[in-house]
């Protein structure tokens, strides 16, 4: 198998905390770029204002929002999601469904002539070696691949996938897999990948990228505008600014108090409900923390309709579940916690806690920091005293969650792994999986529940219909049990953009622009 270079793998890493902490923050790029013209004045680049950077494009490594987002209109799998929906559609696959040749193997032929966009031909080598890239040791990608034993090459045009135990969401799954060519270093691949998809990438700098189409895509979906440019600007401000004046067609992450400055201009700003949250996460390796009960008594504590309200603008959805309600696979769980301070009272008097301090981690977006006073003041009206301390995500981590025996106390941060997905497997395998969170951050890999909800995820991917159903609830009712890691909110995330300039435009509920099928109007 082929490893990632070091220097690949370490920017992989990188990402990969920028991505489960992505949100908006302020200070950043103060570029601007040319206005864009309207209708009548005959508009042929579609623009953006993005509000995450990264330096990391690799699509077998990369976790960035600003990469995951951009890469969608680059490079393809076999199969994509539809980003509003996160149906599997065949993107480079001939058919709609894998070739079933038995219970664990199935092949997949590659779209008659498709090319990169250097003008090489898609083969089977380079479907074979993505998944090498993809798969390798040290990858953030590897848990949620971990179901295939091996892909490999039928003829030039056909590939075997073959599984260690039947899989019952491979398509999906084979999304993540994004195929470039076999022959690209990963130092270019990291910088400015070639793919097979509408788009190219013309350039890519701190402050922007450039795109045109592919001239030699032969999909369904085609690029339609002369050029594309995404504008980074990191400052809410400058994003809301950018989109007011019409320097920009669409601008995310419009914070919930700036919607009538960017609708000033006849912008619309539209707001999707996600599965993106904020999480409150124990160090249970560390008393008391290793008692649910006193894991528990925090989220009683919090009163999370109040911070919806204060620190989102209603913005939001409390947790009635580890996943949102408008999730397909939804379902209540056993434990919900509303606000309830008495509960959280006879919880810590019944794991014998009394006058306990604690440090609460938080990163340093904003949107995060404008949450934890009110969590403060909610746990200290319960008899915890609680002292804030704000970090930069990268700092976080690795000072305090990974660091060698970690002595932190607990963590409020962002995460939404559904840039990758979203069925409930793969959403719980980011964050109870056996991996760092679990390993060196919640330190929950230890326990028998954590095992226990191993079995149950095993045999969700296995089943279909209403038994694999049965089995997420399970797995939702023991996460919401014992919360080592569990969202306080789901939130929405809002858009702004122009629906007379673009057509097909719709904005999704989690990070990222997708302009797949979007044409000027």
């Amino acid at each position: 198998m082929r490893k990632l270079s070091t220097k690949a793998k370490l920017i992989a890493l990188a990402a990969a905390s920028t991505l489960v902490l992505s949100a908006c923050s302020g200070g950043g790029s103060t570029n601007t770029a040319e206005t864009a013209t309207d209708k009548q004045s005959g508009a042929t680049a579609i623009t953006a204002a993005v509000g995450y950077k990264t330096d990391n494009y690799h699509p077998s490594t990369t976790s960035s929002a600003l990469a995951l987002g951009s890469n969608w209109h680059v490079v393809e799998g076999l199969y994509e999601l539809e980003k509003g929906t996160f149906k599997p559609f065949r993107a480079l696959a001939a058919d709609d469904e894998p070739t079933k040749v038995s219970d664990t193997e199935y092949t997949v032929k590659l779209r008659d002539g498709a090319k990169f966009s250097d003008g090489t031909a898609v083969t089977a080598a380079d479907v074979v070696a993505s998944f090498k890239r993809t798969n390798a040791e040290g990858n953030l990608y590897v848990s949620m691949l971990s179901f295939i034993e091996d892909v490999t090459e039928v003829d030039t045009n056909t590939v075997s996938i073959k599984l260690k135990y039947p899989f019952s969401l491979l398509k999906e799954r084979l999304s993540l897999i994004k195929i470039v060519p076999a022959a690209a270093s990963d130092e270019d691949l990291t910088s400015m990948p070639v793919g097979s998809g509408p788009w190219k990438y013309d350039s890519i700098t701190e402050t922007g990228l450039k795109f045109s189409p592919n001239e030699h895509y032969n999909g369904t979906m085609p690029a339609t505008a002369k050029t594309m440019e995404w504008q980074i600007l990191m400052d809410d401000t400058a994003r809301v600014t950018a989109l007011q004046e019409g320097t920009v067609q669409v601008a995310e992450n419009i914070p919930a108090d700036a919607v009538e400055t960017a609708e000033r201009n006849g912008a619309t700003v539209t707001s999707v409900q996600g599965f993106g949250l904020p999480f409150l996460m124990f160090n249970t390796s560390k008393a008391p923390f290793d008692k649910k009960e006193v894991r528990q008594a925090f989220h009683y504590a919090i009163n999370t309709e109040q911070l919806i309200e204060n620190a989102l603008s209603g913005k939001a959805e409390p947790a009635t579940s580890f996943l949102p309600e408008n999730h397909p696979n939804y379902n209540k769980a056993a434990n919900v916690y509303d606000h309830n301070p008495e509960k959280a009272k006879q919880l810590l008097a019944e794991a014998g806690v009394s006058d306990l301090s604690v440090t609460l981690l938080t990163t340093d977006h904003g949107w995060i920091t404008a949450m934890a006073p009110q969590i403060q003041n909610d746990l200290q009206a319960v008899g915890i005293n609680v002292t804030i301390q704000s970090e930069a995500s990268s700092s976080l981590y690795a000072n305090y969650a990974d660091a060698e025996a970690a002595s932190y106390d607990l963590a409020l941060a962002p995460g939404d792994p559904s840039v990758f997905g979203n069925d409930p497997a793969l959403l719980m395998n980011w964050w109870y999986g056996n991996n760092v969170w679990t390993q060196k951050r919640s330190y929950w890999g230890t326990s028998p529940e954590f095992a226990q909800l191993q079995t149950i995820l095993e045999a969700s991917v296995k089943a279909e219909g209403e038994e694999q159903q049965k089995l997420w609830n399970q797995a939702f009712d023991l996460v919401a049990t014992e919360v080592p890691l569990y969202p306080l909110l789901h939130r929405q995330v809002s858009t702004g953009f122009y629906a007379d300039q673009l057509d097909g435009y719709t904005p999704i509920g989690t990070t990222g622009l997708n302009f797949v099928g979007v044409s000027l109007k």
